[in-house]
């Protein structure tokens, strides 16, 4: 018991903890209309082809005997959890997906979408690249993520800046040459 020194009584102070509460809010991710159908077809296939596959798999090994002592079995199952979990994350990624519209973007600086022709200015080589998201990357298409160093550094740039960028290698200099759609 502890003492109100204004009221004069005594009253108990009680520590109740408050409810464990998720606060991590679901991160949008945007897509173009070309990425967004990719992925669903290939959720498509996982669902209608590997998923069937390995429950045959685990059914053929079953047939076989005794499960303790199963190698056949056990692959198959273990196969079929790591097939489940990446249904689980591809459905979730789907859930909070945004199909960015390229009609709508500035052109006047660096962001998602932006096609960015680039020269680096230590050998003077020019790029072209399209900033995308994590999961449309894709470099022998000219496809970068926005996560990834380059991206990141390129972000918020204008045509003339030059973006100082960290790399495991140092440090690279960049001149944005020209922003496009």
């Amino acid at each position: 018991m502890k003492e109100d020194p204004d009221a004069g009584s005594s009253f108990i102070l009680l520590h109740i903890p408050k409810p464990l509460i998720c606060t991590t809010m679901s991160q949008v991710n945007y897509f173009t209309e070309e990425g967004l159908k990719k992925l669903q077809d290939d959720l498509n296939h996982l669902k209608t082809v590997e998923r069937p596959s390995i429950s045959k798999q685990i059914a053929e090994a079953r047939d076989k005997g005794d499960l303790s002592e199963n190698a056949e079995y056990d692959a198959a199952k273990d196969a079929q959890g790591l097939l489940e979990l990446k249904i689980s994350k591809m459905e979730e990624l789907l859930s909070t997906a945004r199909i960015l519209d390229e009609s709508m973007i500035d052109t006047s600086k660096v962001s998602v979408l932006s096609k960015v022709k680039i020269r680096n200015l230590a050998n003077k080589s020019e790029m072209t690249y399209t900033l995308v998201a994590e999961t449309e990357a894709d470099l022998k298409s000219g496809k970068i993520s926005v996560t990834s160093p380059i991206g990141k550094g390129l972000l918020g740039k204008k045509a003339g800046d030059t973006a100082e960028i960290e790399v495991p290698s140092g440090v690279m200099k960049f001149e944005i040459i020209e922003i496009s759609r």
